[in-house]
């Protein structure tokens, strides 16, 4: 090749450069309009992997598992036929579906009709085979309803504080919804209803959110186990609530056991029992304790020796620290079983074992 030619390839190879340049960061520039991201909103990064398998464990897969067995529930409310709503779960392969007993009250009373509503949008009539105001607990048959599937059962006493649960339900009348969160307490005592006619829960604490509408729904574990019965809601004005309150992050589930205790009970024999004393009792938390009055004649208080003004502060030994406590306590024994309460009296403190009576609720 020439000498001449060497300059001239130089300065040919230099102008090829600078205007590939020019045109790189023409197109760099083109694609960052609106963001940082290289090569623009087109070109971001997509999921590509396949959805993780069915028995995973995740909420996916509990969902999955558990909402063939919720059904939303309509009853007669105030005269209206569709006026309340709420949840439900199937409990065997008999018919029968688990709620609240609030949900189904007033159907109960004035006879109105009852409606279950699967997953698929299907209609099933109900009827009420025995309900427990006491543990806000209703059992319902639905001979339609034998073609679907039971929920699995758990177990809330192996459950601890922290872990993940799922609520299943109909919120607002919002059919097959699924929220999540954790166990925010375990043996929350909680009252519910209107003070006339309340029920006194052992509760499971969680913030998985739970509105109107999700009452009688499962709250179940990452197993799709069943660990609970969604009950109530806190509200800012009280501690806790089953009427048109919004979710804050605080709602309470009846547990399982007690809920199988019950359903048991109505099962065999159409009415749910619970334990009591056969005493009343007042105080709040300032008075450290529960306080004995009106002990009722031939009652278990009476015959184990309790009298008016013993103040108890313990059953089998977990503290009480008021009425509510006491209640619960109680309440999460069966009739016939014999409890230890620390009782006050004067300077004296003793333990005095009481065998618990019964009463139908």
């Amino acid at each position: 090749m020439p000498h001449w030619a060497w300059p001239a390839i130089a300065v040919l190879a230099l102008v090829v450069g600078l205007a590939a340049g020019a045109i790189g960061g023409l197109v760099t520039a083109s694609n960052q309009v609106g963001g940082d991201t290289p090569g623009g909103v087109l070109k971001v990064q997509r999921r590509t992997a396949p959805p993780l398998p069915a028995n995973n464990g995740s909420i996916a897969a509990v969902a999955k598992k558990v909402l063939p067995s919720t059904v939303q529930i309509i009853a007669e409310y105030d005269g209206k036929a569709q006026g309340a709503t709420g949840s439900g779960w199937i409990f065997d392969r008999d018919g029968h579906v688990i709620t609240n007993n609030h949900v189904v009250d007033q159907a109960a009373k004035d006879s109105g009709p009852i409606e279950i509503i699967d997953q698929k949008g299907r209609h099933f009539k109900a009827t009420v085979v025995g309900r427990s105001p006491v543990y806000d607990i209703a059992v319902l048959y639905a001979p339609q309803a034998k073609s679907l599937e039971p929920a699995a059962i758990g177990s809330s006493d192996q459950m601890l504080v922290g872990e993940t649960v799922v609520a299943i339900g109909s919120p607002l009348g919002l059919s097959a919804s699924v929220t999540s969160g954790i166990i925010s307490a375990l043996h929350r005592p909680v009252t519910t209803g209107d003070g006339s006619d309340s029920s006194f829960i052992n509760a499971i604490q969680t913030d998985a959110a739970i509105n109107p509408g999700n009452s009688g729904g499962p709250l179940v574990n990452l197993r799709g186990q069943v660990i609970g019965v969604n009950s109530a809601i806190a509200s800012l004005g009280s501690q806790s609530s089953n009427g048109e309150s919004g979710n804050i992050g605080v709602g309470f589930a009846i547990p399982i056991e007690q809920a199988q205790v019950t359903t048991d009970q109505i099962l065999r024999t159409g009415k749910a029992r619970y334990p009591l004393i056969g005493a009343s009792v007042a105080g709040t938390r300032n008075d450290n304790g529960a306080i004995i009055k009106d002990v009722n004649d031939n009652s278990p208080a009476q015959r184990a020796g309790l009298h008016n003004g013993d103040r108890v502060t313990a059953l089998n030994g977990q503290p009480v620290g008021g009425v509510e406590d006491l209640v619960v306590a109680i309440r999460s024994h069966l009739p016939g079983e014999i409890v230890r309460l620390t009782v006050h009296r004067g300077s004296r403190t003793m333990t005095i074992r009481v065998k618990l009576g019964s009463k139908v609720g």
